[in-house]
C-alpha cells in the first residue's frame, strides 16, 4: 500500500514490478476493509488494469 486517504477510502498500491495502481472508493467499499495503513501488503482484483477489489494479504480473494 502505497497511499490511502480514509476520508475518500482511495488510494494507491505499488505491484511487485514498481508500478503504482489507484484504487477508487467503489474498490475499497467492494472488499471487508474498515482502514488501512500505508506500507500494508494487500491483494487486488485487476479488471481491464482497473483496481475493483481491495483486501489485506492475508485475507481470501472473492472466487
Amino acid at each position: 500500500m502505497k497511499t490511502f486517504d480514509d476520508a475518500t477510502r482511495s488510494g494507491s498500491v505499488f505491484l511487485d514490478d514498481g508500478t503504482e495502481l489507484p484504487f477508487d472508493t467503489a474498490a475499497f467499499d467492494a472488499g471487508p476493509l474498515r482502514l488501512l495503513r500505508t506500507g500494508q501488503r494487500v491483494n487486488i482484483l485487476l479488471d481491464a488494469g482497473r483496481i475493483t477489489y481491495v483486501t489485506l494479504s492475508t485475507f481470501p480473494l472473492p472466487c
